[in-house]
């Protein structure tokens, strides 16, 4: 091969190596195809599968944002937002079917502390009310649904998501991780016994309001126990705390003859009362306290940190409202203590607060029990009595249906000088019932 032809194919290589690979041959016979069109449902599932992997792979959750969010999305952004809107639905109605309720949602994920994560929550709570006609809501669940301020404030035609995130001054990016946030607390929930009819299964009568109550005594008693709250002088606290008391019990009587003298069937209901940490052994102990005292019986989900409460609409309603104020005037005692150290100078705060607490409680508990006896006329016993008997077997039925397999627990008291403490400040906010004239 002359040089002349050497230099012509090297010249050549050159060239086809510059072009790269030599491109397949396509045979047109076949149709053509374009390539897979990305579907809300599709993006929903991919949601699904990053809040899976939420605490465990956060490269597959990085990685499904920018599938959706990043320079070159799979899809428009309408679809996204879409798609993450059935991703949402559906989790939350999971957790409706476990036994959730709204402010149960709120509670729990509220502790873990993302502001974003949140309000994102009660937007889906909003959105998934409104797909029920108010008729098949329950009123204790519509009454949850305004307790958190949900409400649909979006306008219709634009997914939910974008205008949440233009809302909040944020990117989709940053919206998408909230859902995957959200999706991962909802889908982790675990089972709970229903407690009210979740949205659409209301018919007209569970819809109707169990409580019994009349709001013009609630509100005196709220006003009474905000008080006692308020107050920093210990026998006024005492004395309005000791009114409410009074005036709630009495009440609950008077509504027990009423439904005695009318024949009315008795109900149970239960709800959740949630409580902050620290310290929630001891708190849980003095929801039990009264709750017994109250004819309810009550349950600690120690690992979740609430206490369910099965009794009759108006005792659970006066436990509630107990027990927000006990709770307020115990926590304003135990800390005017100060800390506490032992002689060597090491901390024993909480052991005393845990023990002061618990010694709260018992007392409470106690003196509750005293006032109870006292709570009614004699004369009204021959039509009380039945009601109460009446009550106690249903609330006993309904306990044992929704749980089983409990253990009981003890609180360990481990410091002497807290509950000689906690012991003392309940005397002090010893709560009398009486049938004297309340003036409020």
């Amino acid at each position: 091969m002359g040089k002349r032809n050497r230099e012509k194919r090297a010249a050549k290589k050159k060239v086809r190596a510059s072009r790269g690979p030599t491109p397949p041959r396509y045979d047109f016979d076949e149709p053509w195809a374009p390539p897979p069109v990305v579907s809300p449902e599709m993006v929903a599932e991919g949601l699904v599968q990053a809040a899976h992997a939420h605490e465990v792979d956060s490269e597959f959750v990085d990685g499904t944002v920018a599938d959706l969010a990043g320079r070159e999305p799979v899809a428009p952004v309408r679809t996204v937002a879409i798609g993450a809107g059935i991703a949402l639905a559906a989790t939350i109605d999971l957790a409706w079917k476990r036994g959730w309720t709204p402010v149960d949602v709120r509670e729990h994920l509220r502790r873990a502390g993302d502001a974003a994560v949140g309000s994102l929550v009660i937007d889906v709570v909003a959105a998934d009310t409104a797909k029920y006609s108010a008729a098949t809501v329950d009123e204790r669940w519509a009454a949850q649904v305004r307790e958190l301020g949900a409400e649909v404030w979006w306008e219709p035609g634009v997914p939910q998501l974008l205008q949440w995130a233009d809302r909040r001054g944020v990117g989709l990016d940053s919206a998408l991780r909230t859902a995957v946030t959200l999706l991962a607390g909802l889908m982790k929930l675990p089972e709970l016994p229903h407690i009210v009819p979740v949205p659409g299964s209301a018919s007209a009568r569970s819809s109707a309001s169990a409580s019994g109550v009349d709001q013009k005594v609630l509100a005196r008693v709220r006003a009474l126990l905000a008080k006692a709250e308020s107050t920093q002088f210990p026998e006024e606290a005492e004395a309005l705390s000791a009114k409410a008391q009074e005036l709630m019990n009495r009440h609950a009587f008077e509504r027990a003859v009423l439904d005695a003298d009318e024949h009315r069937k008795q109900t149970a209901v239960s709800t959740r009362l949630w409580l902050d940490a620290p310290y929630v052994d001891g708190k849980a102990h003095l929801v039990d306290a009264i709750a017994r005292t109250n004819r309810c019986r009550s349950v600690y989900y120690s690992r979740m940190g609430f206490v369910a409460l099965v009794g009759e609409s108006m005792d659970v309603e006066i436990t509630e409202l107990l027990t927000t104020s006990l709770l307020v005037q115990a926590t304003r005692a135990m800390v005017a203590e100060g800390t506490q150290v032992t002689r060597g100078g090491t901390s024993r705060t909480r052991s005393f607060r845990q023990s002061f607490l618990v010694s709260y409680a018992t007392r409470i508990g106690e003196r509750l029990e005293e006032a109870g006896v006292r709570a009614h006329d004699p004369v009204e016993d021959e039509r009380l009595l039945p009601v109460l008997a009446e009550r106690s077997r249903l609330v006993e039925e309904t306990f044992e249906t929704m749980f089983s397999n409990l253990t009981h627990k003890s609180a360990a008291v481990t410091n002497g000088a807290g509950w000689h403490a906690g012991r003392a400040a309940a005397d002090r906010a010893d709560i009398t019932v009486g049938r004297q004239a309340v003036d409020a």
